[in-house]
Formats: structure tokens, C-alpha cells, sequence
């Protein structure tokens, strides 16, 4: 059956929507959504479930059955030709008889990195790379950019007045008398978010203003984000949530290479991790932070504040998105700005903008 252009795009966003049920369960593993179609007809669907489960191509191909031969695969990301935590999936689809294979992109990974591709034109398999590229590299997200520059993706999360502040004045916010200047359905939406990131970080100001937990709540089967807190010096109390049971085990406080000793025993005796990395100008380096994150496997980053720790690592060039959640009122310049001391634009992509209850969310993709 003749293929057309607008059907390969069809049937790859299928799979990419298919790949964001994964979202927050597999990393370090990329998210994966794969189709199997034959004679104009989906035959088959799977996605990568979680760290460790079957790979998105094996759960479609298992779908589909007998039905596979002579069939195309749709898959969002090239299929792997390693044994790993899985069997390679390149044998899967080469036993199934998948007569043409469909890959939005070609996996950066060094030890996949176009081995996969070969491996299925060697076997004869006609392969196609590229439908919906753009929209997978989106997807794939930390993944993509850890195997191709090193660093995982920041996606820096503010809720702001339209005037663009975020500290309410005296404790009055829009809601009245206390400390959320959102509402509930878009906090309800940040612990999404944090169940799908691999890292919540804050910095020392907002851990001691807020004692946050950095916890997604509400979220059915959340796999908990380590959360980590930026205090060049260890000065914060142990008082905190964060270094108490049960939440000390899962924290990472990142200090300087001249925080006290002493400090660092007491957090670690509790079950707290410890990261001494450069702080340049008195504050951790964004770079050395997220370096370290990398290498612990943790590529989505969500960075919850403040404004000082927003403007820095702005102003660094390493936050990728921008998650704004907008409420409808004006604080005025008693109020602190959410951007205070950025001196360098940053320009972007819309990606996304909805309402979300009373209040309004916007996705951007930062540019350099």
C-alpha cells in the first residue's frame, strides 16, 4: 500500500503522544512511542513504560503479532542494537519481517549513534529518518541534549503577577491572605511537573523562606524528582524538611569547595548528599551542578527559584524552557521582579499557552 507524506506524520505523532505516557519513568532511558501500521491500519502500539520494561518497538511488535510481517514500524527514536537492560531492537523487528521502518531521529547515544539504521538496511529493511524530527528532539528532551552537549535540559518554572513579580507583598496574594499567588489547578499542574523531572532545584533563599518538600503529590504512581538545594556555604538550619526523615534520603545540597566540614558531617549523618562543587563569585556553578546531575543519570531539571537563582542561571545560558504560570493581577513594585538582575535578553519559541484554572501557562523554548 502506497504511503503518503501526511499519513508517516500521522502515524509518527501518534507515536509521539504514545511515548509521553512514559514521561518521568524512564530516565536515564529516553521516552519511546512506537506504531506498527499495515495496510493503512494501526496494528500495533507500545511505548518504553518504565526504566528496566520493554522497549516501545517490543511491546508494538508484541501488539501485532503475525500481523507484523510485511508492515511498517513508526518509532520516535532509532532502534537500539546493543544488549542492555533489554535485548537489542533491531533483532525484534528484523524477526518480525517489518518490511519499512519509519525513525523520526537517529539516537546520539555513542554506543547506538546510527548502528541500529545499519543494521535494519542490512538486513534489507527500507529505512526512512527524520518525519517529525523536530518534535522528537522536543520530546526526547534531557536525553537528546546530554548525549549531544553534555548538559541535561533546565526548565525554569516561575508563577507570576501579570507585572511580571513574584514575591507577594506582605503576605497578600491574589488569593488573599497567605502564600500562593496561583491557584489550585496550577499548583495541582507543578506536581506534574515535578513528577516528571529527574531534579528539582532550588537555592537556599527560597529553602528557607518556604521549607518547601519538592515533592510530587497527588500524581498517581509519581516517581519522586531528588531534590536539591543550592547553599554555597551549608548555612541553612537542619531544621528543614528537606534534611528530615523522610525526605533527607533523595536530597542533594550543592556548597561550595570552602563550606564548612563540620556542616557537611551533620547533613550527611542525617542521609543527606553532599556535592562540593566550584562556586565562582560566591555561588555554585549552574555548569558544574547540572555536569554533576548528567553523570547521576538525571537529564529533565526542573529549576523552581527563586529570583535570584532564576536571573544567574539565566543569565549563565543554561535554562532551555521557560514554564511561566501567569496570574491575573498586578502587585506593583513593592513586589519582587522575577528577573531582577538579568542584564543579558534572552528570545524564544512559544511552545505552549493555555488557561489552567483562573490562571495562564506558557511553555517557551529559550534561544541562545
Amino acid at each position: 500500500m502506497r504511503h503518503t507524506r501526511s499519513d508517516d506524520i500521522r502515524y509518527m505523532r501518534r507515536a509521539l503522544a504514545l511515548a509521553e505516557r512514559g514521561r518521568g519513568r524512564t530516565s536515564p532511558n529516553p521516552v519511546v512511542g512506537a506504531v506498527v501500521v499495515r495496510d493503512g491500519k494501526v496494528v500495533g502500539e507500545g511505548w518504553h513504560r518504565a526504566l528496566g520494561e520493554a522497549h516501545a518497538e517490543t511491546v508494538a511488535l508484541a501488539a501485532a503479532g503475525a500481523r507484523a510481517r510485511g508492515a511498517t514500524m513508526f518509532v520516535t527514536l532509532e532502534p537500539c542494537a546493543h544488549t542492555g537492560r533489554t535485548p537489542p531492537c533491531v533483532d525484534a523487528l528484523i524477526a518480525a519481517r517489518i518490511r519499512r521502518c519509519v525513525v523520526a531521529v537517529r539516537d546520539p547515544h555513542r554506543i547506538v549513534d546510527g548502528r541500529g539504521l545499519r543494521r535494519l538496511r542490512a538486513a534489507g529493511m527500507q529505512v526512512e529518518v527524520g518525519t517529525c524530527a523536530d518534535e522528537a528532539r522536543e520530546s526526547l528532551g534531557g536525553y537528546w541534549l546530554v548525549h549531544t552537549r553534555g548538559l541535561p535540559r533546565v526548565t525554569l518554572k516561575l508563577a507570576a503577577s501579570l507585572d511580571g513579580r513574584v514575591a507577594p507583598v506582605n503576605g497578600f496574594t491574589t488569593r488573599g491572605a497567605g502564600r500562593w499567588l496561583t491557584g489550585a489547578t496550577a499548583r495541582r499542574s507543578v506536581h506534574h511537573m515535578r513528577a516528571h523531572s529527574d531534579a528539582v532545584v532550588i537555592g537556599s533563599g527560597t529553602a528557607k523562606a518556604d521549607d518547601p518538600r519538592l515533592t510530587a503529590r497527588g500524581v498517581r504512581a509519581a516517581r519522586q524528582p531528588l531534590r536539591v538545594v543550592c547553599d554555597t556555604r551549608l548555612s541553612l538550619p537542619l531544621t528543614l524538611k528537606l534534611f528530615r526523615a523522610p525526605l533527607a534520603h533523595g536530597t542533594v545540597v550543592a556548597c561550595g569547595p570552602r563550606a564548612s566540614r563540620a556542616a557537611e558531617a551533620r547533613l550527611v549523618a542525617r542521609g543527606v548528599t553532599v556535592w562540593r562543587l566550584p562556586a565562582p563569585g560566591g555561588a555554585v556553578s549552574p555548569g558544574a551542578l547540572l555536569r554533576r546531575l548528567a553523570r547521576a543519570g538525571r537529564y529533565e531539571v526542573l529549576l523552581e527559584g527563586g529570583a535570584a537563582l532564576a536571573s544567574s542561571w539565566l543569565a549563565a545560558g543554561v535554562v532551555d524552557r521557560l514554564a511561566l504560570f501567569t496570574a491575573p493581577a498586578v502587585l506593583g513594585d513593592a513586589a519582587l521582579p522575577w528577573a531582577p538582575a538579568l542584564r543579558v535578553p534572552r528570545h524564544g519559541t512559544l511552545l505552549e499557552h493555555r488557561r489552567v484554572g483562573e490562571d495562564l501557562w506558557t511553555l517557551v523554548r529559550l534561544g541562545a
